[in-house]
This record gives C-alpha cells, structure tokens and sequence, in this order.
C-alpha cells in the first residue's frame, strides 16, 4: 500500500514577495473538500501567502474557473480541489480524466496549478487523503503550486531563442 511507504517531500519554497493563490474547489462531497481546503490554506499561509477559495458546481468546473481567473484576475498560481468516487457508471472516468487533462493542458500554457482533485474508489480512500492529520492532500496540492510559482518567477525575466524569438542577448 502507498500509504505505508515512505515519501521525500520538498521543502516549501521562500519568496521574497508575497504570494496570492486561488483554491478552487468542489464541494460536492463536501466534509471532504473542507479538510482538503483547509490543508491547502494553511500550506498557503506557511510561505506567508494569500489565499482566496471559490466553489464550482463540480470537478469538470475547475479547469474552466482557473482558465477564466488566469485571463482575468492577478493570481500567482491555483490549486484545484475536489473528490470523485468511482460510481456505477462510466462517468467517473470521463470526469477523472478530463478534469486533469484540462489542468494539465492549463499548466502547459504557464499556469502554476497544483491539483488536488481526489480520484478514489470510496469514502475511506477519500477522507485517509484529504485530513489534513492524514496524507493532507489538499497541502500537497497547495505546495506543488507553490512550488510551480517559485520557478516561474525564477525564469521570468529569462528567455532563450527558440523557434522564430530571438536571443534576447542579440536584440538590437
């Protein structure tokens, strides 16, 4: 069992300007995506960050709330929360596996997004991940944002020539 091996996990990372993060979160199972809020709020909190939370109708939700909020607001990264547990139909892998895709192809595009949507085969698998005592995936998700944001500001006022964009080195 995963649960009883041993995992190195990396220290938060420090930031010499404060952090605003954006939790989204479904609540549809919701004593579950409280305790992975409240992890994912305290990890925030731990690196002397801001946290926001909105709540979306579902796991499908999640990717289209953290699109919108990366066009339009000022977040520096997102961690998407929620749970689903396999059901008696099909639909559990179609929300399972588009929801990560789209966070995915989000973070491709530069989103700096830590998912923490649970994908569980029951209520026991759910809450042993989400306490925040526990596995504390909610935290996991927050510090892998955190983590994607400390890089990004490491790299942006660097750019490489690739493809059509020159050097910034040899611009005239």
């Amino acid at each position: 069992m995963a649960a009883n091996e041993q995992h190195y996990t990396l220290p938060l990372p420090q930031f010499d300007k404060p952090v605003k993060v954006l939790i989204v979160v479904a609540p549809y199972y919701k004593d579950i995506a409280d305790q992975l809020v409240a992890g994912a709020q305290a990890t925030v909190a731990a690196v002397g960050g801001e946290s926001e939370v909105i709540e979306v109708p579902g796991a499908l939700e999640i990717p289209t709330a953290i699109a919108m909020a990366e066009r339009m607001s000022n977040y520096d990264g997102y961690v998407a929360l929620g749970c689903v547990i396999r059901g008696e139909t099909t639909h559990y892998d179609t929300v399972c596996n588009d929801s990560s895709r789209a966070i995915t192809l989000l973070g491709l595009q530069g989103a700096c997004i830590g998912n923490g949507i649970l994908t569980v085969e029951n209520r026991p698998q759910a809450q042993a991940r989400a306490e925040v005592a526990g596995q504390n995936k909610g935290g996991g998700a927050a510090a892998a944002a955190l983590h994607l944001v400390a890089l990004a500001r490491r790299w942006s006022g660097s750019r490489k020539g690739m493809g059509f964009r020159a050097d910034e080195g040899t611009r005239a």
